[in-house]
């Protein structure tokens, strides 16, 4: 005979483990679908971040080739520039052949420097030109030589042998000048 008191309490056990069971499954179901969505979530940034590598190295690549460019072609305006500098000179060496043109020489050579000081200024340069007597700048001129030389001051300049060139606000080339070593007197 079968104990009804038994049967109840089977039958309470089985459905506490059908509920643990079914909690159990949704707690499956549920977990599978929170790493459903952190895999989605992940591939969504993996994909991002690719995304974004491969931006980063087209970008790097293209600096590099405009860097290039930049330097191989960055003087084209400057040298089509000095294209008619460079005419004017070779008809003044043609004038020079004549017996006759040492007046026409000498004036197409000063036109000439004329419209290359116009180039240099369109295009940022100033000519550094001392003076015999101004005082030495190392942040402008090279000295070449020193030599006493009397009647001035220790750091005069007393030749200039060549101008300097600024490009902007940047030395291209120093002065090159002689220098006073003349000693306290």
């Amino acid at each position: 005979m079968a104990d009804p008191k038994n049967d109840d309490f089977l039958d309470d056990i089985a459905d506490a483990e059908a509920e643990t069971y079914a909690e159990d499954e949704a707690e499956i179901d549920t977990d599978a679908a929170e790493l459903d969505a952190l895999r989605a979530e992940r591939d969504d940034f993996k994909d991002r971040f690719m995304r974004a590598l491969a931006d980063a190295e087209n970008a790097r690549k293209r600096a590099d080739k405009d860097r290039r460019e930049a330097q191989q072609y960055g003087g084209s305006r400057l040298a089509r520039d000095l294209l008619p500098v460079y005419d004017n000179l070779q008809r003044a060496l043609n004038a020079a052949r004549d017996e006759n043109a040492a007046a026409a020489l000498i004036e197409g050579i000063e036109l000439t420097l004329r419209e290359l000081s116009n180039v240099f200024s369109k295009h940022g340069m100033t000519m550094i030109t001392p003076e015999v007597g101004d005082r030495f700048d190392p942040q402008q001129h090279e000295a070449m030589f020193e030599a006493p030389l009397p009647g001035t001051k220790a750091g005069d300049i007393i030749q200039v042998s060549g101008a300097g060139f600024m490009l902007h606000d940047r030395l291209l080339r120093p002065a090159q000048v002689g220098v006073s070593s003349m000693p306290a007197t």
